[in-house]
């Protein structure tokens, strides 16, 4: 199906990146009008895998344009390709290919941002219906030694220790969040606009959901969750692999480097590291000492030397 602005605007413009995720697409396309409840939708499918055609899958789907990147652009520079293949729209929703939308959800986040909000998250559970603490709070030296040292373990500990938010009673009210994990996000297309493109020049994937909340609230913009609004996730989407978890090591430093700068993130740094350190039986984390120490494997990690 090729790719064209639409004439007409629609509520929800929907931009989704596959890699691999011709499995995941079809549940996901086929939740979706329920989660719109009545709402005008579209989405736009990012094929990053051109070696996996998507078009015999999805071109009988009136709402669904394919379009080919040619290449892997990863998931920052797939949604921007996406976005700038998308119709014209109220709101554009940035979703993960492994999701299914419960009924109305696409609906409830968009009453959040119709009420005054620049964008909103959704409450994310597995397959069995269980919480998944997707709440994120800014980096912080101080929650990268706690989350170091105790991982997933004390989880009432103070909420300074932890990056993640696990508070309970933290997912079951509607409120104003820092940012949070980047399974889905709606926002205001006039909002997306203003904020720019995601940046894939630093985060080929990881960190770059942090990112971008982080500029939204920087203009003075509001994230909110609703927790009416409910997707599933069935999560690793994107596989798992030694060299992925480096990258996400590597661009939680490029974050914090890019907000704080060379100096203001040596210590961060020196946490990241000493984290890996401790776990040399994983191989993830060994992956990540070397990537962290060495530019040359940081240039061998998916996305190249950033």
């Amino acid at each position: 199906m090729t790719s064209a602005k639409a004439d007409a605007t629609v509520d929800f413009s929907i931009v989704v990146v596959s890699y691999h995720s011709a499995g995941d697409l079809p549940g996901l396309i086929a939740s979706l009008d329920a989660a719109a409840a009545g709402a005008s939708w579209h989405a736009t499918i990012v094929n990053n895998a051109p070696e996996q055609p998507l078009a015999p899958l999805l071109d009988s789907h009136d709402h669904v344009t394919i379009v080919e990147a040619g290449a892997n652009l990863g998931y920052s520079g797939g949604l921007n390709f996406g976005v700038a293949h998308a119709p014209v729209s109220r709101m554009i929703v940035f979703l993960n290919p492994d999701l299914t939308l419960h009924p109305r959800s696409l609906e409830h986040l968009g009453a959040v941002i119709d009420a005054g909000a620049d964008a909103a998250v959704p409450l994310i559970v597995d397959a069995a219906g269980r919480r998944q603490d997707s709440l994120r709070t800014e980096p912080s030296v101080v929650a990268a030694v706690g989350d170091a040292l105790f991982g997933d373990r004390w989880s009432t500990r103070p909420a300074a220790l932890s990056e993640t938010v696990r508070a309970p009673e933290r997912y079951r009210r509607a409120h104003a969040i820092e940012w949070a994990t980047g399974a889905a996000l709606a926002i205001r297309t006039g909002v997306a606009e203003s904020v720019g493109s995601w940046d894939d020049r630093r985060f080929f994937m990881y960190s770059e959901e942090t990112d971008y909340a982080r500029r939204i609230r920087e203009r003075g913009g509001t994230i909110g969750f609703e927790p009416r609004a409910v997707v599933e996730h069935r999560a690793g989407g994107s596989g798992s692999s030694s060299a992925l978890d480096a990258l996400m090591e590597v661009n939680k430093l490029r974050y914090y480097q890019k907000w704080h700068g060379a100096a203001g993130s040596a210590a961060f740094a020196v946490v990241l590291l000493a984290r890996n350190l401790i776990r040399p039986h994983r191989p993830g984390a060994r992956a990540a000492v070397r990537a962290l120490l060495s530019t040359r494997a940081r240039a061998g990690l998916p996305g190249g030397n950033r």
